[in-house]
């Protein structure tokens, strides 16, 4: 079972926006201090890629350049959520969108480091 749950995917045109959101799957699943809770996707045949990501202590954030100035991330931590705001969508945002927490935010490009994912919400960019 994915110790994460993720919301909001959908079919939007280009120049939309959607806003996807991250929970918990179940109430023991705990976020720490150090953690950094961040969005992966993954397009059709290509990689998972890093999109962003925000720090739990001091609420840093950390984008891909290719979604600087159009996505949005946040955390709301006595809920232990985060979302990400997605405006002036493309085509090439339409991917598969994952959750995921590592704990320790200086990787937070890397995939491999994160301990816990989320099965994922698809993201459809298309007219």
């Amino acid at each position: 079972q994915a110790q994460l749950t993720e919301y909001g995917g959908g079919l939007v045109e280009p120049g939309g926006s959607l806003r996807l959101a991250c929970a918990p799957s179940t109430p023991s699943f705990t976020i720490y201090a150090n953690d950094i809770m961040a969005w992966f996707r993954q397009a059709p045949g290509k990689e998972r890629e890093f999109v962003a990501g925000v720090t739990w202590r001091n609420n840093k954030k950390y984008y891909a350049d290719s979604v600087k100035g159009r996505f949005t991330i946040g955390r709301v931590a006595a809920e232990n959520a985060v979302w990400l705001q997605m405006n002036a969508l493309e085509a090439d945002d339409t991917a598969v969108y994952f959750c995921a927490r590592n704990p320790d935010a200086y990787t937070y490009r890397d995939g491999s480091k994160y301990n816990a994912w989320g099965q994922g919400t698809r993201v459809t960019v298309s007219s």
